[in-house]
């Protein structure tokens, strides 16, 4: 249960919001979080917030579609501010710097209220100031905060609130966080009002998960709820995997009737479908994570560590080994070498945000 019992912001004055941008940061999640801010003085006709971007030194810093923003403050200049939050995006293990973790560390020591959006609770976590709290952070990057750092309790919710901590995961998640930040500052009308203006049916609230792809096939019509249940207690149980007869009693179901569920709906066999999640796990690890190849084995369920790289190469196609060396490439810059040798100013966003993707860790953990 989130407690968020000591989460207090003034009603009165206005509540100052610092943005920390990292290289990649996802615009999306950075728009989610200032438009309802933005939309809330709009409508009350009062300055209820204020907000800043921050960077590093004060230069621009690039969002992960390949477009520039430039920061109002660097962080020597950043002031007094009562909430930060950690702007985070693609590739988040290589996005951040030293000096971000201790500028965090010493904003926690002034009781600033801190917080990421999309994967910036990575980097809160980096700095041991998620111990013990609750944590929401891009489901893509979750694995890889689950093993680094247990002491933080993670989950699988769009957003948790906990005491002075606010993150939230990707996409437009931030905006239900923040709305839910307000209805307690301001009251259920304003924040209303600001979900009606962005076209939103609902405000999404603590106990909304995100949507994982289990979660998916049963929306989609593609599964069964039973089947569901059985998917979900194979992906809460992948360093210990559960016999088949087992899982058909958790769900009150025979082990034909769940093989043929996988049959007709994933064309697989359940044990082939648990080992691709147990593999999709590791390429994460491997990919997010300094883990050792013995550990990610081990995290994983397998009994060896070679039963471990016979299977990924089996399955995935390059041994455990090689995954870990692409991982790390440096990223293309042949589409900024031919913008620079060109008469014409010309940015390729696209082309650049596509090659930079390519070696980036969570790259390719879904296939479309």
């Amino acid at each position: 249960m989130i407690n968020s019992s000591g989460f207090a912001l003034d009603k009165k004055g206005t509540t100052k919001v610092g943005f920390l941008l990292l290289d990649h940061f996802t615009m999306i999640a950075l728009a989610s979080s200032i438009e309802p801010l933005r939309m809330a003085n709009q409508l009350s006709a009062e300055e209820l917030y204020s907000w800043n971007l921050i960077s590093e030194d004060g230069k621009p810093v690039t969002a992960s579609d390949g477009l520039t923003l430039t920061p109002d403050l660097s962080m020597d200049e950043a002031a007094s501010f009562d909430i930060i939050i950690v702007a985070g995006g693609v590739d988040i293990t290589r996005s951040f710097s030293a000096k971000q973790v201790s500028w965090l560390t010493r904003q926690s020591r002034k009781n600033v209220i801190l917080g990421g959006v999309c994967t910036g609770a990575y980097v809160l976590a980096h700095a041991g100031l998620l111990n013990g709290y609750q944590c929401s952070v891009h489901w893509e990057c979750l694995t890889a905060l689950q093993e680094a750092f247990p002491k933080v309790s993670c989950n699988n919710k769009l957003f948790s609130i906990d005491k002075n901590r606010l993150t939230s995961s990707g996409g437009s998640a931030p905006m239900d966080m923040f709305l839910n930040m307000m209805t307690r500052q301001h009251g259920v009308k304003l924040s209303n009002a600001i979900s009606d203006m962005f076209i939103c049916d609902r405000i999404r609230n603590e106990s909304d998960q995100q949507r994982m792809p289990a979660r998916q096939f049963n929306q989609m019509g593609i599964c069964t709820p039973k089947l569901v249940d059985v998917i979900e207690l194979m992906e809460n149980n992948l360093e210990e995997p559960i016999e088949l007869d087992e899982l058909a009693d958790f769900v009150n179901v025979s082990r034909r009737q769940i093989e043929r569920m996988f049959h007709r709906h994933l064309d697989c066999s359940p044990s082939r479908y648990y080992l691709r999640l147990r593999l999709e796990r590791a390429r994460k690890l491997l990919k997010q994570s300094n883990m050792s190849i013995v550990e990610i084995s081990m995290a994983c369920g397998f009994i060896s560590t070679p039963h471990f790289s016979r299977c990924y190469r089996k399955h995935i196609g390059v041994s455990p080994r090689d995954e870990r060396k692409t991982a790390w490439k440096p990223w293309s810059t042949e589409s900024v070498a031919f913008a620079e040798s060109t008469a014409l100013v010309y940015i390729p966003y696209a082309q650049d945000a596509l090659s930079q993707s390519h070696t980036e860790p969570s790259y390719g953990s879904v296939a479309v």
